[in-house]
């Protein structure tokens, strides 16, 4: 199985403080991939660097064996950035259009009417994005990066302000896309989420302290749950 990304030895500091340490990472295709860590771990580091918006300070990052940044490879990803990068004076139709038109979907109603129907946004779809609430504003970023069905979906906290129902509705959607050998990575600090994926890697202080299945870790730390491992990782890492 070949990899979809891959970071060799990457390292970021930001004002003399270390982002990340020499991170070594691969994810196979067709995987679920969790990035798992607190706050200022470097999650979102990790992701920015990995589509080349940051410059490493050492390292290099591939996707699909392209040597990353690279326009070819950003037009096979759906990308779900921590912070909302929406038109709020165009209604959320018309943000939808954009993004489908910059991808060259061709059947524009239609997928805007997939997409939308996954993050239960239809009835919405008219308004001012300004008007929207935080949660509604999460959806349309995720429903953008679900346009065209790309091969590799990079989704940062995309859960964040959602209720319970619709997560469960996103996660059947993941599942979805994966059975379609789709690949996707994605960073939560929502412990439950990490026991959905096939792997769970844990970034604490610009390192990755663990790296495995759930079940795995679970019987490795000899715990019941990702978070109680993440815990567990967390003191050894600290020692």
């Amino acid at each position: 199985m070949s990899d979809v990304l891959e970071l060799q030895q990457i390292t970021k500091s930001y004002g003399g403080r270390t982002v990340l340490d020499a991170v070594n990472l691969k994810l196979p295709a067709g995987e679920l991939m969790g990035l798992i860590g607190p706050s200022g771990s470097g999650k979102s580091t990790v992701i920015k660097l990995a589509l080349g918006m940051a410059q490493a300070d050492a390292g290099v990052a591939h996707i699909f064996d392209i040597q990353m940044p690279d326009r070819q490879a950003l037009g096979k990803i759906g990308y779900m950035a921590q912070s909302d990068a929406l038109y709020e004076a165009l209604s959320g139709y018309d943000n939808l259009k954009f993004f489908a038109q910059m991808r060259d979907i061709r059947v524009v109603d239609e997928e805007i009417n997939r997409v939308a129907t996954i993050v239960n946004l239809t009835d919405a779809l008219d308004q001012q994005v300004k008007g929207y609430s935080g949660g509604m504003k999460r959806r349309l970023s995720l429903a953008i990066a679900f346009l065209g069905e790309p091969e590799f979906l990079i989704l940062d906290e995309p859960t964040v302000g959602i209720d319970p129902a619709l997560r469960r509705q996103i996660w059947d959607e993941l599942r979805r896309q994966q059975a379609q050998q789709k690949t996707i990575l994605i960073t939560t600090h929502v412990m439950d989420e990490a026991e959905k994926v096939d792997r769970v890697v844990l970034l604490f202080d610009g390192c990755i302290i663990a790296d495995d299945s759930p079940a795995a870790l679970k019987a490795r730390y000899d715990v019941s749950t990702v978070e109680q491992v993440f815990l567990k990782a967390e003191v050894e890492a600290g020692k």
